[in-house]
């Protein structure tokens, strides 16, 4: 493993399942190489009781300097993104899950090229406050959300006017995955998506198949048009078919998720009207 790999492995978030060990075995490594003392490399043995046990406050208390991690390159920082989303889309159970993971696999061997772009307002609004309630859930990822997204391009979806006058100026995409993304990709499309809070995003389908893996939550959603809106919590996976009609009503926290198109991503989406979106949408 890299020594710039180590370092990310030592400054995991406590908390996450297995993270105490990957902690003390990164400070094994980095102690065989003469880059921490004895003295803390006993300071990790011992926080690896516990995945919750915060080695740094061991260190602290002990009065031995905690180590910094050096902030990894772009490369590395999207590298560890995608591992990031593997593993939390290992823990779960859905539709659609394979495929994607079976995909997405397949495009990470490459080497990534970072694809920085210039600052979007809605991600630059949203991005913040929506890792913060990530944090909670899962930190490790959100952290690594945090270190790649400057290496991402951050865009708005070009829908007719069929989508609304609000949705425009209310979300933002950023690719990992795909033709132009970091992970160059010929008919296979992952990234992020954020949407701004009480925004709805009006019924639509697609042929892609389409996976969400929304991050943040509660927020809600239905699967008919005209149809009651049901919630779901932050890390339910939503799988739609191909041409599964889908609409998403955001809660009160900033809607951020992973999405991932399988397959078909160069076929348009198409809206489907529905007579309530007035009652969703504010008045202009």
């Amino acid at each position: 493993m890299s020594g710039a790999r180590l370092w990310h492995q030592l400054t995991r978030p406590a908390g996450p399942p297995g993270s105490a060990r990957a902690r003390y075995g990164a400070a094994m490594e980095l102690h065989a190489q003469g880059r921490l003392s004895r003295q803390q490399l006993e300071a990790y043995r011992e926080a690896s009781a516990f995945d919750d046990q915060d080695p740094a406050q061991v260190l602290t208390d002990r009065g031995l300097a905690v180590p910094e991690a050096p902030p990894p390159s772009p490369a590395l920082a999207l590298t560890l993104l995608a591992d990031e989303i593997d593993r939390c889309l290992a823990t779960l159970a859905s539709p659609g899950i394979a495929e994607t993971r079976s995909g997405f696999a397949a495009l990470t061997r490459q080497a990534p090229q970072p694809r920085p772009g210039p600052e979007h307002p809605v991600a630059a609004a949203l991005l913040p406050p929506a890792l913060a309630a990530l944090a909670g859930e899962n930190p490790t990822l959100a952290e690594a959300i945090a270190l790649a997204a400057p290496h991402l391009t951050w865009e708005s979806y070009g829908y007719g006017p069929g989508i609304g006058p609000h949705f425009p100026q209310s979300h933002a995409f950023a690719s990992l995955a795909g033709e132009s993304a970091p992970f160059t990709a010929r008919d296979f499309d992952l990234g992020l998506f954020l949407i701004a809070p009480h925004t709805l995003y009006r019924d639509h389908a697609h042929a892609a198949p389409e996976l969400y893996l929304p991050l943040t939550g509660p927020h809600r959603w239905r699967f008919t048009p005209g149809a009651g809106f049901r919630e779901k919590p932050a890390l339910a996976p939503v799988w739609n078919p191909p041409h599964r009609p889908h609409a998403t009503l955001t809660g009160a926290q900033p809607f951020l998720a992973l999405y991932a198109w399988t397959r078909d991503t160069r076929a348009q989406a198409y809206v489907l009207p529905a007579d309530d979106w007035p009652t969703h949408e504010p008045t202009p």
